[in-house]
């Protein structure tokens, strides 16, 4: 017995990779290719499809007419990896694939080759989203089906207010940091905002408005963390 976590070999570095405004090539217009491009697109990235128009499928010939993406109407070529830094592969074509993965490893772009695990730099999981909130499970690329089939029963568990009480902590947050710049008081910050989101219900955090979020910082400095209804019962004093 240790205090220490054991390690557990054999897993991914799950990671919360932030692609905004990275350029992601996405060779092949299928289906497959269609949920990877809604997952960079929810990302924020650029996204380039290289296929010939007849290999479009109806979801990424419309993400295409709606100008969502940009569409190179051809067999892809090595040149399209000049400007990418990622690269989605989902053809079917075992060879040509393989070659697009040796060309990014010799060019160092992280490449996902659908259903190919040894040509993985990283894995897609199966994602439960409520705004900000994204909860990915992940197989190694062992059973994605079987990964879907955990998301969903984890998000049967979950509150369907989820959502809107992370977007409520996120903008107290950003007003805490307004209020305490200083680096210094980065550990008290970060122990008071614990506090506030183990002590508030879902609830509370969810009908919590700006006014609401002033009242709260006002017991930032005493490292005091009253209950919504006397947050609201000073606020109410003040205004009498």
């Amino acid at each position: 017995m240790t205090k220490f976590p054991e390690i557990q070999g054999g897993g991914s570095l799950i990671l919360a990779w932030q692609i905004k405004n990275k350029n992601v090539l996405v060779v092949g217009g299928g289906e497959v290719a269609a949920g990877r491009i809604v997952h960079v697109l929810n990302a924020d990235a650029i996204v380039t499809i290289v296929c010939p128009a007849s290999g479009l499928n109806e979801e990424v010939a419309y993400r295409v007419a709606e100008k969502q993406v940009t569409h190179i109407n051809r067999n892809f070529e090595p040149c399209d990896l000049d400007n990418a830094d990622m690269v989605l592969c989902a053809i079917d074509d075992p060879e040509a694939s393989s070659q697009v993965w040796k060309l990014c490893k010799e060019r160092r772009i992280a490449a996902n080759i659908a259903d190919v695990p040894p040509e993985c730099d990283f894995y897609f999981g199966s994602v439960h989203r409520d705004g900000p909130l994204q909860i990915m499970v992940s197989t190694n690329g062992n059973g994605p089906k079987l990964a879907s089939i955990v998301r969903k029963k984890i998000a049967e568990t979950l509150p369907s207010n989820m959502g809107a009480a992370i977007v409520n902590v996120g903008k107290l947050r950003k007003k805490l940091r307004e209020v305490a710049p200083k680096v210094e008081e980065g550990p008290k910050r970060m122990k008071w905002m614990s506090v506030v989101c183990e002590q508030w219900s879902l609830d509370d955090l969810v009908e919590m408005t700006e006014q609401d979020m002033n009242g709260l910082l006002a017991h930032y400095q005493p490292a005091d963390v009253p209950s919504l209804l006397e947050v609201r019962t000073e606020l109410l004093q003040v205004k009498n």
